[in-house]
């Protein structure tokens, strides 16, 4: 990742606010890599997705790891294969640092059909690895800040720009420091950009705290997604669906010898959640993928397909509906990643 990005740190949360004059948002579309669409064209959505992955950390990790030709030759049979299964809009959850890189997914997007969305924020889980040293002493003020022009300017000089905010905090029952900045931070780039807040959280304790931390700041619960709520309690889900927010279970994995067990546990955890009403702030996916930077050829990668393969014509065998289909794969992702209104 760039110098540049790093040094926009000098500026001024004020400053970045500034933009908000000569920027035209609706505030019933979504930002994708090639640029504004309007929310009613998402289609089918896999919300929660990764096409690449560098696990070598914040120090070392950079453009200069992967050539953008491989990886969109790998990638791309996948999400070929599964705009065939119907799917519209593709959501890419790799944060900075972690191997995101904006030029490989509009050179998908592109060549797939597929509206292919991508992040700013960045990533506190696994001790702070995938954040740089510079970043961990800034204030939550100069991190909205870097995220704010990110969503305004573009990402480093492609142009491209976020469609949400991701952030990462790691599944201890009391946030560090540096992780309540992040979530901070992000409810100050929401309230100033109304992108969605996307946060990988292991446990219920981190993400009540969150939803906290949310209030407090004055943005609204509804402005967050509890990524990896399947790790949560089934209390604690209904808990953050009860305050708002949104939780995604998102390691449908049909895979293996714990494949059906995986399934299972996702249709009797919908089950419930229809029960209880609250199926409209549920959204689904796969964390499927990825081309692993560093092995050859990028490693070994899952497709996209399960939750049409098998998730779904499960869901319909236990009573699922084919509206209540329709609202989880495409009413709830497009309410979810709209953009909102900012607050000035």
């Amino acid at each position: 990742m760039s110098g540049s990005f790093l040094r926009l740190f000098k500026y001024p949360l004020c400053f970045v606010v500034l933009y908000l004059g000569y920027f035209p948002v609706s505030y019933s579309q979504i930002m994708t890599v090639q640029g504004k669409i309007d929310s009613e064209s998402m289609g089918t959505v896999l919300p929660h997705e990764h096409v690449m992955v560098d696990w070598v950390g914040a120090d070392q990790t950079g453009n200069h790891r992967w050539s953008v030709n491989e990886v969109v030759a790998r990638a791309l049979p996948f999400l070929q294969e599964v705009k065939q299964k119907g799917v519209t809009t593709f959501i890419d959850c790799t944060p900075a640092y972690l191997g995101r890189d904006p030029l490989v997914l509009k050179k998908l997007s592109e060549l797939s059909g597929l509206q292919i969305m991508t992040n700013t924020g960045f990533y506190g889980a696994g001790e702070n690895k995938y954040v740089p040293k510079k970043v961990l002493e800034a204030s939550e003020d100069s991190i909205a800040g870097v995220w704010i022009h990110e969503f305004f300017e573009g990402i480093d000089s492609t142009g491209i720009k976020p469609g949400f905010i991701k952030i990462s905090v790691d599944a201890n029952t009391q946030l560090s420091s540096f992780h309540q900045k992040l979530v901070a931070a992000a409810a100050l780039t929401h309230l100033q950009t109304g992108l969605t807040i996307v946060s990988h959280t292991g446990s219920d304790e981190a993400a009540g705290q969150q939803i906290d931390i949310l209030k407090k700041m004055e943005a609204p619960t509804s402005a967050f997604v509890w990524a990896h709520a399947q790790n949560g309690t089934m209390e604690g889900n209904l808990d953050i669906v009860g305050q708002g927010g949104w939780i995604s279970l998102d390691g449908v994995n049909a895979d293996g010898e714990n494949g059906k067990k995986n399934i299972d546990f996702y249709v009797q955890r919908l089950l419930v959640l229809k029960e209880r009403k609250f199926l409209d702030h549920v959204l689904i996916s796969q964390d499927a993928g990825w081309y692993t930077v560093g092995e050859e050829n990028g490693g070994s990668f899952r497709g996209y397909t399960d939750i049409f393969e098998v998730l779904l014509p499960e869901l319909k065998k236990n009573g699922f509906t084919p509206e209540e289909l329709h609202l989880l794969m495409k009413v709830n992702p497009a309410r979810a990643f709209s953009l909102k209104p900012v607050k000035y």
